[in-house]
């Protein structure tokens, strides 16, 4: 181990979870550190299965550009297009008497289950090299010249360890008890899935539904075409079971669910739910000597909702980056790590507006005038676009919505029902 707390030269470096961010760092670290000539050795921890899909991840896995250039351009890493479930081209906003369509006139987004991306980037890094450990750190020891990982197989010593665990609530009490680290705060979201016949799916299209329901505790839902299957989602301060059942009454989304040939809505009666849990804030101290945090576990995702796995690749990248360049001390990653990553903190203030704006005027069914003034004003239905389908920051969107033009055919639109 190296005692020193600048660019790492030689020595270890742990990073626990091995989902998009911590995969990022560990095929960032190791073409950086190659093409520095440096001997770094990296072990990721790992402790769920993603071969086999033995486990559930709550993300509906719909991924966005530029991720598909950035694994490519930084990672070397071709995108897993042939795990696709479909490509989204169309997003549908919905509120309870409103509704408005929403084309891609881009790129369009990537369908598929998170789970078998996650596995798809776990067995590339095996395939470079680098270590996997499956197994679950389980508690963490800081010296001045070194961290000890315990895990539930095998202890490690690094230099330096990065925190890839996402919303993970046994590593982020540990990080919580043994550093200066304290998680973001976080929604809770509830998913589901259900399996209509082909041409129903077929029906239904290459879309996401977005819903705004004025259910108190309910922020949005959402329906996804994955193919072969609808995901379904809803996501508040503290949703359950009987908030995804009541959401799942609402005449809006309702009608959109298959009937079968027994009674309308038999597809929900052997459905599973699960529950999850997404960022959004920034965590505080989320790096320290000897360690950097990354991704979800820190909050650095997009405010609101949305390009969770781009983000997360992106701070895995600047983690390596820093290590590498600038240093492992706390200094080193405030001065390069947080600078880097301004682009992101700093359009969270403008996501959290947005975000209580939009909770504010679906709860007083405000948000129809806003959606019918939208329907014959291109500007408009960009800045929706944008904020549904997480292409833009908000910071944009705020500011092509509130041009005069804007404001003036939302308020003739709500004068005039």
């Amino acid at each position: 181990m190296s005692g020193s707390l600048g660019p790492l030269e030689q020595g270890h470096v742990v990073i626990i979870g091995g989902g998009p961010g911590g995969t990022a760092c560990a095929l960032s670290l190791q073409r950086m550190a190659a093409g520095m000539g440096r001997n770094i050795k990296i072990t990721v921890v790992e402790g769920k299965q993603f071969v086999g899909e033995m486990h559930y991840n709550q993300c509906l896995g719909v991924l966005a550009p530029p991720l598909m250039n950035l694994l490519w351009d930084r990672l070397g890493v071709k995108f897993p297009f042939q795990l696709s479930r479909g490509e989204i081209s169309r997003y549908v906003l919905h509120t309870a008497r409103e509704q408005i369509i929403l084309d891609d006139k881009n790129q369009p987004s990537i369908a598929l289950r998170r789970v078998q991306y996650d596995a798809y980037m776990l067995e590339t890094v095996k395939e470079h090299g680098i270590s996997v450990v499956p197994a679950r750190a389980v508690d963490l020891e800081f010296h001045d010249d070194r961290v000890v990982v315990y895990t539930d197989s095998t202890p490690l010593e690094a230099d330096v360890i990065v925190g890839a665990f996402g919303m993970d609530e046994g590593s982020s009490a540990m990080f919580d008890r043994l550093t200066p680290y304290h998680p973001p705060k976080a929604l809770s979201s509830i998913v589901t899935k259900i399996h209509p016949p082909p041409e129903f799916m077929q029906a239904f299209g290459p879309c996401i539904h977005a819903f705004l329901p004025a259910i108190p505790n309910i922020e949005f839902g959402g329906m996804t075409s994955k193919g072969n299957h609808l995901s379904i989602n809803i996501a508040g301060s503290h949703v359950d079971t009987n908030l995804m059942e009541l959401f799942l009454d609402q005449p809006e989304v309702h009608r959109l669910l298959p009937d079968s040939p027994g009674s309308p809505g038999d597809y929900l009666a052997d459905i599973q739910f699960y529950k999850g849990r997404i960022p959004r804030s920034q965590a505080r101290g989320y790096f320290g000597d000897r360690y950097v945090i990354v991704g979800d576990a820190a909050g650095l995702v997009r405010a609101f909702k949305g390009k969770g796995v781009t983000t997360a690749v992106i701070t895995g990248i600047r983690a390596a980056e820093t290590i590498l360049q600038q240093g492992i001390s706390e200094w080193a990653f405030r001065e390069h790590y947080y600078s880097s990553n301004k682009d992101i903190i700093q359009d969270l203030p403008y996501g959290q507006a947005m975000r209580y704006f939009t909770i504010f005027l679906a709860r007083f069914h405000l948000l129809d005038p806003v959606f019918r003034a939208a329907k014959n004003n291109p500007i408009l239905q960009s800045a929706l676009f944008d904020a549904a389908s997480a292409h833009a920051p908000y910071r944009e969107v705020i500011k092509q919505s509130l041009q005069l033009n804007i404001i003036s055919a939302v308020l003739r639109a709500w004068l005039n029902p």
